[in-house]
């Protein structure tokens, strides 16, 4: 599946150092499967602000994540992107992003683009502003759009060449090129000897 643009409505989170510990609580490390992570994505934080903007119905339905810069820092568990993703987040734009956080959202399909602190405070307000705004992040072209009352709005954003055109191409699917190529992978296993003709 090609990941070339993801268009919906944002939530505005711009805090700096959100850890995976933040973004899902290691309690819920012991799940056999990351089924059911999106409804506790960043649950303690939710618990102590009761209008935190993962609740805030201005937000219901989101898409897509602004957040500050290191994101994703902290203990490198897959858990948070999943609990992300799975909470409906399809796309994130920061400052910065966590190394180890940055490739499991790739690994995922999550794409995070990185804009300067001015311009995510920029789509910040924007979104405050009409939390109905319709955004749309581009890895094609690398920016985020949007229209407001002072028309169309462009704002830059980026990612390395080999993560955005692994996405852009499918190709961060890894499971799916496998399974492509079964045919193959069967036909080659045929000419084993030590796959055929075991004693």
């Amino acid at each position: 599946m090609k990941i070339e643009r993801v268009t919906g409505n944002a939530i505005p989170l711009l805090l700096d150092d959100l850890d995976t510990d933040r973004i899902i609580p290691a309690r819920y490390l012991r799940c056999v499967t990351f089924d059911g992570l999106g409804e506790h994505v960043f649950e303690d934080d939710r618990k102590q602000a009761p209008y935190h903007e993962f609740d805030d119905p201005r937000f219901k339905g989101a898409k897509i994540l602004i957040v500050g810069r290191n994101f994703g820092c902290g203990s490198s568990r897959e858990h948070a992107p999943q609990a992300l993703q799975r909470f409906g987040i399809e796309a994130i734009v920061g400052e910065s992003f966590a190394e180890i956080f940055f490739g499991n959202c790739t690994a995922l399909g999550l794409p995070c683009m990185r804009a300067s602190h001015a311009d995510v405070r920029k789509l910040g307000e924007a979104i405050l502003t009409n939390p109905q705004l319709t955004l749309t992040v581009d890895l094609v072209a690398q920016n985020v759009r949007y229209a407001d009352a002072t028309g169309e709005v462009s704002v830059p954003c980026s990612m390395a060449d080999g993560p955005r055109l692994a996405l852009v191409t499918g190709e961060f699917d890894f499971l799916a090129q496998l399974l492509a190529g079964e045919s193959q992978i069967r036909e080659k296993a045929a000419a084993l000897p030590y796959m055929t003709n075991f004693a």
